[in-house]
């Protein structure tokens, strides 16, 4: 165990790694211990971290990737080499310790919608993750008739992660029958070619994923969307949504669409 988390381990908010994955040498997952305690609606996040060299906390917004009837969190994170805090956070081993505020919020989560047909999972990178736990709710398919997860990265690799979570959501013995065929994954690649390629504000506005997957062009009746990317992607696809007649909807008045704000990005 590094000395760090050696420290930790007498914080209160303390959690123990119980596995690490390396996707790519940008990318990995980790699962850590649950707190007794800890109650959260699929979609949400918590603050995660480790102490500096000075002994004081780096904290950030990680989405909980794992589903709320996890007895585990899973998290899945970028590495920056010089991020104050992945620079540390990508080291971890099983048995280290991290910090976990155990308080979740966030704006992703089935409540925040008006009901509808279907729901649009909108995500770029580890923007996935929020999306990740949804897929595993029973709820999000007890509540729609198609999932829709549209997933875009630069390179095949980085949409490995998400590519097993779907495969294996349908041997799920928890929800693998409810999960079905209502379950459509759209994977696409900006720089490397692939199969399906395309920015998803791009894929949405041609009509080029509803053509691909068969289903009616968004509408307000019908259509629910999840955002979660970089500032930047969460810009565009809003105006997207919006060119469709979706509103933005929030906890205390449930709309059309939402977005996460606290999406943890470059330099962390």
């Amino acid at each position: 165990m590094n000395q760090n988390a050696a420290i930790v381990k007498t914080l209160p908010d303390a959690q123990t790694v119980t596995s690490v994955q390396h996707w790519t040498d940008r990318l990995f997952s980790f699962r850590v211990t649950r707190p007794q305690s800890l109650r959260f609606r699929s979609g949400e996040f918590v603050m995660i971290g480790l102490l500096d060299e000075r002994g004081k906390p780096i904290m950030r917004a990680y989405s909980i990737a794992s589903p709320n009837w996890d007895e585990e969190l899973e998290f899945y994170s970028i590495k920056v080499p010089d991020g104050p805090l992945t620079s540390r956070l990508q080291h971890i081993q099983p048995g280290d310790q991290i910090i976990l505020r155990p308080k979740p919020v966030g704006t992703l989560v089935l409540d925040a919608l008006l009901p509808g047909k279907r729901i649009w999972f909108l995500a770029t990178g580890t923007g996935i993750a929020p999306f990740a736990s949804l897929m595993r709710d029973p709820e999000t398919y007890e509540r729609y008739e198609q999932v829709i997860m549209m997933h875009t990265c630069r390179e095949k690799a980085e949409l490995e992660y998400g590519r097993q979570l779907v495969e294996n959501l349908k041997d799920d013995p928890l929800i693998g029958e409810m999960v079905g065929d209502k379950l459509l994954y759209y994977p696409t690649t900006t720089r490397e070619t692939s199969d399906r390629m395309g920015r998803i504000t791009d894929n949405l506005s041609s009509g080029k994923v509803f053509e691909d997957l068969g289903v009616p062009k968004m509408n307000l009746e019908e259509d629910r969307a999840m955002v979660c990317g970089s500032l930047q992607f969460n810009l565009d696809v809003k105006t997207v949504l919006e060119s469709f007649g979706l509103r933005e909807g929030a906890n205390s008045e449930p709309l059309q669409y939402v977005v996460e704000k606290a999406f943890v990005g470059d330099g962390i």
